[in-house]
């Protein structure tokens, strides 16, 4: 779903460069409201575990592979605005240090995920999640926020003049259809996992609920150290899209960092590289959402 540099025009990445930094500024204002000291680790906490869950990728048919957004699972425990901020931080790590997503596009995708996928993903459990229909709409806002995040993408790669034969984009319409209806599927069994180890947790996440807090962090670290050793290695739905296109000869990566592409460079290959970029990446994560959170208490409290 991250769209690498290389793949945009100027004027379409420049103009989404523009418009992010002040729908990330509104989201972290509004992130504000009703806010305190108790839920800023469970930024850190939830941010951890969407990031160990991205690294996970998992075939969705034709040498095509999906993994967690979360931009509907953090809003549903969150909500909209710590939601859109976690999810910013997370992109913006894996762009700036796991080169994942481009630097000139990071705009264009903080928006598609971060903003209009998170508030896709919001919608349906914010009209119906309080009632009958509540493990629906969980479901619903996953598969939504996958498809609105996709159907952006796609359309700025049009805008950029990124070749697109039908048949394939059809099908690429298609496996993002699979994606989205998977991240439903995982949107609701965490939401109802979490639940099961503590009653009440989505309600009022940061009251008293270490258990489903310490099963958060575990499974981070789970999914990060262990996990990446069985996540599937063919490449997702945008980056298959634009190998057909012919586009993947204009994607260059700007920097490097010893964590390019979930790897650590200066351990032993195999399982010591990936499970030390996945760990120093929560890391990361946990620190940097922590950080932001404290950082808005106190700006509150001014």
């Amino acid at each position: 779903m991250h769209i690498p540099d290389g793949f945009l025009s100027t004027p379409v990445w420049a103009a989404l460069d523009a418009a992010a930094v002040p729908s990330v500024a509104i989201a972290v204002r509004r992130a504000q409201r009703g806010f305190d000291d108790s839920r800023v680790p469970l930024l850190g906490v939830m941010g951890a575990f969407v990031f160990a869950a991205q690294m996970i990728n998992f075939p969705v048919g034709i040498g095509t592979t999906g993994h967690l957004v979360g931009g509907a699972l953090l809003a549903c425990t969150l909500g909209p605005a710590p939601a859109a901020v976690v999810l910013s931080a997370i992109i913006s790590i894996q762009a700036l240090v796991f080169q994942d997503g481009g630097i000139l596009a990071l705009g264009a995708n903080l928006l598609n995920m971060a903003i209009f996928g998170v508030l896709a993903g919001w919608l349906p459990y914010r009209l119906w999640g309080s009632g009958r229909w509540r493990r629906q709409a969980i479901f619903a806002g996953g598969t939504l926020s996958v498809l609105v995040s996709a159907i952006l993408a796609l359309s700025e790669l049009l805008l950029s003049g990124v070749r697109m034969p039908l048949p394939v984009l059809g099908l690429s319409l298609a496996l993002f259809l699979v994606s989205a209806l998977l991240e439903g599927a995982i949107t609701l069994a965490v939401v109802e996992a979490l639940e099961a180890i503590q009653p009440g947790f989505v309600r009022a996440p940061a009251q008293g609920h270490s258990a489903a807090w310490a099963a958060l962090g575990v499974t981070a670290v789970l999914l990060a150290g262990v996990g990446v050793l069985f996540a599937a290695g063919a490449p997702d739905g945008i980056q298959k899209l634009v190998y057909h296109g012919g586009a993947v000869a204009h994607a260059r990566g700007l920097i490097s960092t010893p964590f390019s592409g979930y790897e650590t460079a200066f351990l032993p290959a195999g399982w010591a590289r990936k499970a030390g970029a996945g760990l120093a990446g929560i890391a990361f994560i946990y620190l940097l959402c922590v950080g932001i959170g404290r950082a808005v208490v106190r700006r509150r409290s001014a």
